[in-house]
């Protein structure tokens, strides 16, 4: 999987998903990976999801006690990783993908990873985002979506406390949002998405479809 920046023909080609907790990214990357899109197939990379699992599952071969220890910190206290941990998303990633067998042709959705520019030019060895999918709501529709909870996926979700969701709200706007510049900078696509507090997954789908990549 170890690819370099300028190989991208070799990298594997992924959509990233952008938008502030609670705008419906998980939900719509369970959609796009039970029904594919533009013809090809998904495989949705839910970092939150893979991390949890991770942390559930305790120490083991390639983890340490004290990296999973580490880790239930960051989902304690919302945190990000940075340079000199990023490797552990690095290796959840990369266990993903083993996991899969994701392979040319295939799309790699990847939601909540990375969450800032320099995850995405460590990332860079791995994945070549192609397509950038912006879930566009602001902080109150945020709320009324957590509450709602109109994909489905929120309701054992411990994280949703007021004082985390004003946190990671902050996080997004300071250090996600720089990624659509970013991105756009390498060639990447940008497609936005108005979502509301009940839009769910085949309303962005269908968006999507309708407008071709590359169009």
């Amino acid at each position: 999987m170890a690819v370099g920046h300028n190989d991208q023909t070799s990298a594997l080609e992924a959509i990233l998903l952008l938008g502030p907790t609670g705008s419906g990214k998980t939900p719509l990357g369970d959609w796009l990976e039970a029904h594919g899109l533009w013809m090809r197939p998904c495989h949705h990379f839910d970092f939150g999801a893979n991390l949890r699992a991770a942390v559930a599952a305790g120490p083991s071969e390639s983890m340490t006690r004290d990296e999973v220890r580490f880790l239930q910190r960051v989902l304690d206290t919302g945190a990000l990783l940075e340079n000199e941990s990023f490797y552990l998303a690095a290796k959840i990633l990369d266990a993903f993908v083993a996991r899969r067998a994701i392979r040319p042709g295939h799309w790699l959705i990847l939601n909540g990873l990375p969450r800032h520019t320099a995850q995405a030019q460590a990332l860079e060895t791995q994945v070549a985002v192609r397509v950038l999918i912006q879930l566009t709501c602001d902080a109150r529709v945020v709320r009324d979506r957590l509450q709602r909870d109109p994909g489905g996926d929120r309701a054992l979700r411990a994280d949703d406390t007021e004082d985390l969701v004003a946190r990671k709200l902050k996080i997004f706007e300071e250090r996600t949002r720089p990624l659509l510049d970013y991105y756009r900078q390498r060639g990447a696509e940008l497609i936005s998405v108005p979502v509301t507090a009940t839009t769910r997954p085949p309303d962005i789908a269908d968006l999507l479809e309708r407008r071709p990549c590359g169009s």
